[in-house]
């Protein structure tokens, strides 16, 4: 058991300094500024974008905002100037929900690849490294994008080894295909019932290899699973937060957060190298190898939402209900298409569910339940609404993780309850192969940004990486197109202004985590998170908004990523 003396040393408090007073004059009597930014366009998400034209920065803060006549003053001997040649300034880009430690090569094979032979290929190499017996790993898997026009199957791993049990994963996380080998060590048959919450599929009576949800946990608890140490962890921390800051991220959540991934973040926080500062919602589902989950090892020592400091905290602990939108195992009340005994997979019952939400409440926890489709969030909220009925004096908060497909009874009920969705916001964009499986009309309510921004709920900003791209432009793309690669649009009513998709990205990823006083906008006093952009969202066809550059990347007063 991990104690709270170990938290606390690998927690360091680098908290900044107070916030500063709205105005530059105020601001002179903190000293010089450490940085002043001048000569762009400024998107401060604030009422007084238009008046800006400079910024001060100062111990990790925006010292002032306002015009350059009023900030030059704040200039010392020692002052970094930054003239931003016309390019346009905004508040750092946050991501409600993600999962930055999936992507893990040191332990797994990225088969992000195009054809079912490059997939083979590479884990052929990653076999041969691998002793006869041990699990061989692949992630970023994705069935819709081979060119064959077919998913990856067992015979097709077969083809890799038949000494290693194989587990591909799919980029979604919520299904993998798994060789001969594994169904083997797995000791499983044709005639083996799916486990509840879970399914192998099957076909003229063999396994096709796929395998979805809670039917995973069979191969995780059989045979040989390889094992990363934490300094390898933590370096995967630093490299992946390195390259989301390199997209304009400044704020990103890992929305499945084992002891080591915590670990791992507090080693990187302790040693500066953190280039994103990052919300854990703790995991309520134990780890490979793990006899408690990282809820109930925070539980234990009394580790809550809201530890930790404005680099490293703990946020809301995280339960999956149902499926996946990206995979097609998300529950609804209608069948997928050309599926017609097809609804979806739950993962929770309702009473399970009601005693992980009243418990985790109970013991000082904020909550955010996975639920994509509409049976699963209704059963979500009812939750909630029990939760609430007895529970009015905190300030909640509540989340639905994903929240993708709604109607307009959901809306209602998720506005007076106050609840907060994460929708995908890539998702339209990149993965609109798969959306031919819902159809037109169910579209027009999957990720409806725009149906919730109208009914006055804060949807957050969302990747979901590994599923979704975490690229921010290409989320403010798909956000006011919905259109995917090929220009199919998909669900036009949820398309959002340019405006609204600047919100969602900025001032609501910050209400999601409690730091709308801190972050999500330029203003005096909040954390300088900032981003330099080769153009302004506001001017350039839509189409062409993934396309903008980041030029540079300010976390906390410090350049993280210059182009």
């Amino acid at each position: 058991m991990t104690s709270r003396r170990e938290f606390l040393a690998t927690s360091a408090a680098l908290y900044g300094a107070s916030a500063f007073g709205g105005t530059a004059r105020a601001a002179s009597a903190f000293g010089s500024a450490d940085t002043i930014i001048t000569g762009g366009t400024f998107i401060t998400m604030e009422s007084d974008t238009a008046a800006t034209e400079a910024l001060a920065i100062k111990n990790g803060r925006i010292l002032a905002v306002g015009t350059a006549a009023e900030i030059d003053p704040l200039a010392g001997p020692a002052t970094q100037r930054i003239d931003a040649r016309g390019l346009t300034i905004v508040p750092g880009f946050i991501d409600a929900h993600s999962h930055p430690m999936m992507a893990n090569e040191a332990i797994s094979t990225d088969v992000n690849f195009r054809t079912i032979d490059e997939v083979i290929e590479s884990l052929r190499k990653r076999a041969a490294n691998t002793p006869a017996g041990h699990w061989v790993l692949g992630h970023m898997y994705d069935d819709t994008k081979f060119v064959e026009g077919r998913p990856l199957l067992r015979t097709d791993l077969d083809k890799v080894s038949r000494d290693h049990p194989i587990f591909v994963r799919h980029r979604g996380g919520h299904t993998a295909v798994i060789n001969s080998k594994g169904f083997e060590i797995a000791k499983l048959t044709i005639d083996t019932p799916d486990p509840d919450g879970g399914k192998f599929y099957r076909d003229n009576g063999q396994f096709t290899g796929k395998v979805a949800e809670l039917a995973l946990d069979v191969f995780e608890q059989v045979g040989v699973w390889p094992k990363i140490d934490r300094e390898t962890l933590a370096r995967n921390a630093e490299l992946i937060t390195r390259r989301m800051a390199a997209t304009g991220l400044t704020s990103t959540t890992d929305a499945f957060g084992t002891m080591p991934s915590w670990l791992a973040y507090s080693d990187c926080h302790r040693d500066e190298t953190l280039s994103c500062r990052i919300d854990f919602m703790p995991s309520s589902s134990a780890w490979q190898g793990e006899d408690a989950s990282c809820y109930e090892l925070f539980k234990r020592a009394g580790i809550l939402s809201g530890f930790g400091d404005d680099m490293l905290k703990v946020g809301a602990v995280k339960f999956a209900a149902d499926g996946s939108a990206s995979e097609r195992t998300m529950r609804m009340s209608t069948p997928y298409k050309d599926r017609p005994d097809d609804y979806g997979i739950l993962t929770m019952t309702a009473d399970a569910l009601d005693d992980a939400v009243s418990g985790a409440y109970e013991a000082g926890f904020r909550v955010g339940v996975h639920a994509n489709g509409d049976v699963t969030i209704d059963m979500v909220l009812d939750s909630y609404e029990k939760l609430l009925r007895g529970n009015t004096g905190r300030n909640t908060r509540l989340r639905i993780e994903h929240c993708s497909l709604v109607n307009p009874s959901i809306l209602k009920r998720m506005k007076d309850l106050g609840v907060i969705p994460t929708p995908f916001y890539t998702y339209a964009h990149y993965h609109g192969e798969k959306w031919h499986e819902y159809g037109p009309e169910k579209m027009e309510w999957m990720f409806a940004h725009k149906s919730m921004l109208d009914a006055g709920i804060p949807v957050a900003p969302a990747s979901d990486f590994t599923p979704g791209p975490y690229e921010p432009l290409m989320a403010l793309q798909s956000l006011v197109t919905r259109k995917d690669l090929q220009g199919n649009v998909w669900g036009p009513s949820q398309r959002v202004s340019m405006m609204e998709a600047m919100t969602i990205c900025t001032r609501n990823g910050a209400y999601a985590s409690f730091d709308e006083n801190k972050k999500g906008s330029l203003r005096a006093g909040k954390l300088a998170d900032i981003v330099l952009l080769s153009d302004n969202p506001f001017s350039v066809d839509p189409d062409a908004l993934q396309d903008i550059q980041i030029i540079r990347t300010i976390m906390n007063g410090r350049t993280v990523f210059e182009a």
